[in-house]
């Protein structure tokens, strides 16, 4: 039998009161660990803990800080390969992938090692004379860190790490999907020179750690990546406290290909960007909006494409797509592909489970054709390897097709033209545009957020991450009369 992985509060690592098994679903004989459950009492206490630590912390200098955050990121790059094989073991992403989520996460920490040096604040005379105007920022307080299970190392770091740099003690409820990825995190970060309770390690269910969690008043602020409902309620929890909120929500991204567009780019970018991650990315193009005067050459080499993928274990050399997440997940994934036939979409490619070598969650990459953009399987976010061509007649209308969604995270272009490319990113109503790019991948040093449906709250990511873990405080100052 395994050993039980504990949670890291208040400075312990310590045991819950029931556990939950981990299992790699490339390989479902395979045991990744046990993983301890947290208590409603054991909340307590890392919030306690947590609003103790935040005030010490707070007082570190800024050297201090900057040699901890920089510590983690190092040693977590150090570490890709080991961590990103443990990684992609739990969450079925390729190798590769693991790998380099860990190595990005890591860059998180020593990006935001560097903001600890350069927080400046502003000066001003006031309108009254003989005083000064003083602005800064100072840090929000104890910080709920709410993190998804499909990028599980990236996303709670691009939220850990500005959370300590400003300041800020933290409680990271990761998702009970992949708390391996989380205990290897907690397990750097709990080595490093700061108060005990300033980071804890919270495992447990939404609807029971949660929940209370969102609700405490004893939570400064909360950020958030998951769907729209949970977020909706985490909002409809946080008001009552008047806690300030950051969410990443869902999306459905689109890809228009014009019919200017190098074609084999343009399959290329579909590709990755639909498919990468088993379409377990926020930032997925689900929906492929094709000018007419290419989508039957577009569509050919789409289908050709997706059918050469390889579908394989996360492990495996030459895998290009790993099993989904859970069989949850994947019952979801095929309730849609049967919801798009139900529909009138035609399943040209794939959207089936297939068997491998080892028992898992394997499921081909499937391309719908013949949709239009009120069918279900556009208008909500599938969160699969399940892509859907929409045909257009013009940039005008691909471009109306892009924007006609409730959500608002990330939108693409494929064109040579420069005056549609430029047209579209100032037009596209999208946090995150790209130009012969695909819709997933974003750098670390700039905002990411999205409109609508998909983000609420401040950007998170590069010096926009200020604004949320931090309040700003205007000080007037009188120097008096000179004798």
């Amino acid at each position: 039998m395994a050993d039980t992985q504990l949670n890291f509060i208040a400075g312990e690592w310590v045991a819950g009161t029931s556990e939950i098994e981990n299992r790699n679903p490339s390989d479902l004989s395979e045991l990744v660990g046990m993983y301890a459950q947290a208590s409603a009492d054991q909340l307590e206490q890392a919030l306690d803990a947590a609003a103790v630590a935040q005030r010490k912390w707070a007082a570190y200098g800024m050297e201090r800080k900057q040699a901890v955050l920089m510590a983690i990121g190092n040693e977590m790059m150090a570490r890709a390969e080991e961590l990103g094989t443990l990684l992609s073991r739990e969450e079925g992403k390729p190798l590769a992938e693991g790998k380099g989520e860990v190595f990005r996460a890591g860059q998180f920490f020593t990006y935001y090692a560097a903001e600890c040096l350069r927080q400046l604040g502003e000066n001003a005379d006031s309108v009254r004379p003989g005083i000064e105007v003083d602005v800064r920022r100072e840090p929000i307080g104890t910080v709920a860190v709410i993190s998804p299970w499909n990028f599980p190392t990236a996303t709670a770091s691009w939220k850990i790490a500005p959370a300590l740099c400003y300041g800020n003690a933290v409680i990271w409820k990761p998702a009970n999907v992949t708390p391996a990825s989380a205990v290897a995190l907690a397990e750097i970060i709990s080595r490093q020179d700061m108060p005990k309770g300033l980071f804890n390690l919270v495992m447990g269910a939404g609807r029971d750690v949660g929940q209370r969690l969102v609700e405490s008043p004893k939570i400064n602020a909360i950020s958030f990546t998951g769907s729209v409902p949970v977020g909706k309620g985490i909002a409809t929890a946080a008001i009552q406290n008047l806690t300030k909120v950051q969410m990443e929500m869902g999306s459905k991204n689109a890809l228009a290909v014009m019919d200017d567009a190098d074609l084999d780019l343009a399959v290329t970018l579909a590709l990755g960007g639909a498919f990468g991650g088993s379409g377990q990315k926020c930032t997925a193009s689900s929906r492929l909006i094709v000018h007419d005067k290419i989508h039957d050459a577009f569509v050919e080499k789409l289908i050709t494409g997706a059918k050469a993928m390889k579908v394989g274990h996360a492990l495996a050399e030459g895998t290009q797509i790993g099993p989904v997440v859970s069989e949850q997940q994947l019952n979801e994934n095929l309730r849609y592909a049967d919801l798009g036939k139900s529909e009138g979409a035609e399943l040209a490619c794939g959207g089936e489970r297939v068997s491998r070598e080892t028992e898992g969650y394997y499921m081909t990459p499937g391309v719908f054709l013949n949709t239009t953009n009120d069918m279900r399987i556009n208008r909500e976010e599938m969160f699969a390897p399940l892509a859907a061509v929409i045909r257009v007649g013009s940039y005008d209308e691909a471009l109306a097709t892009v924007n006609d969604t409730n959500f608002g995270l990330t939108s693409g272009i494929v064109t040579q033209s420069l005056a549609r490319a430029t047209h579209f990113r100032r037009n596209a109503r999208t946090g995150v545009v790209t130009v012969n790019l695909p819709t997933a991948g974003t750098d670390y040093h700039v905002p990411f957020g999205g409109r609508g449906d998909s983000s609420y709250g401040p950007r998170e990511q590069g010096k926009a991450a200020a604004e949320f873990y931090t309040t700003v405080k205007t000080a007037y100052i009188s120097a008096g009369t000179p004798s």
